[in-house]
């Protein structure tokens, strides 16, 4: 069975880092269909490598919650519905909104200046027209931002709620989107904290996450007002 649309296999024979990658990509982008089946031995021929390693990246994105690994019936790419998208936004507003707050009382020296490297790499992919690149270091701005809260147990927790979020957002868009304005979106944020106010901080967090689909204002009507 073939899983993927074009990328050619190298020759060398890829560790599990790039397996994951690029699993992890064809999902993002809906080319491996929410059921469609991934076997070991397929997947350990496509990628010219051990079943081992496929297993290791099958684990990775089992983690992400990305594939469901389900005993004796395999593994299979899992759902993206939007029931979930909105619960895990729902989970954002509380974790990275508490976290907020507790950033605020003594942000790093460097959260600043890394949170606008970060902005410029999603303008630059923004400029490449590379959205999952561009979701990528978005992932990277919101987790580097909950860092400095110091709350490490909840950090996987968001990252797979951003990963779901980033998903469902990409295979729902019925058309091209102005990346750049998606990149920029994420200035009021660095705004706020850079002047230190954590109302400003908290609120610009808050709408930030209200209004990244068009469902927003039905699930977070007090934010949207």
């Amino acid at each position: 069975m073939a899983y993927f649309s074009s990328r050619p296999t190298s020759t060398k024979p890829p560790k599990a880092g790039a397996a994951f990658n690029a699993l992890k990509r064809d999902i993002m982008l809906g080319t491996l269909a929410p059921g469609t089946g991934l076997t070991e031995l397929e997947l350990a021929a496509h990628f010219q490598c051990s079943q081992g390693t496929v297993r290791e990246a099958l684990l990775q994105l089992q983690e992400e919650g990305l594939v469901r690994r389900q005993g004796h019936r395999g593994t299979q790419v899992s759902e993206c519905t939007e029931d979930e998208a909105i619960e895990m936004f729902r989970l954002r507003q509380q974790i990275e909104g508490s976290g907020m707050a507790r950033v605020m009382r003594a942000p790093s020296r460097t959260l600043v200046k890394e949170l606008n490297g970060l902005l410029e790499k999603m303008l630059v992919a923004a400029g490449a027209g590379d959205e999952l690149e561009l979701a990528s270091f978005d992932r990277d701005f919101h987790r580097r931002i909950f860092e400095d809260a110091n709350l490490p147990a909840l950090d996987p927790i968001l990252h797979r709620c951003l990963v779901h979020n980033h998903r469902f957002k990409i295979s729902r868009s019925p058309m091209a989107r102005d990346l750049e304005a998606t990149a920029l979106r994420h200035r009021s944020i660095i705004d706020a904290i850079e002047g230190g106010d954590v109302r400003r901080a908290t609120a610009a967090m808050h709408h930030h996450i209200a209004t990244i689909v068009d469902f927003g204002p039905e699930v977070f009507p007090e934010v949207i007002q």
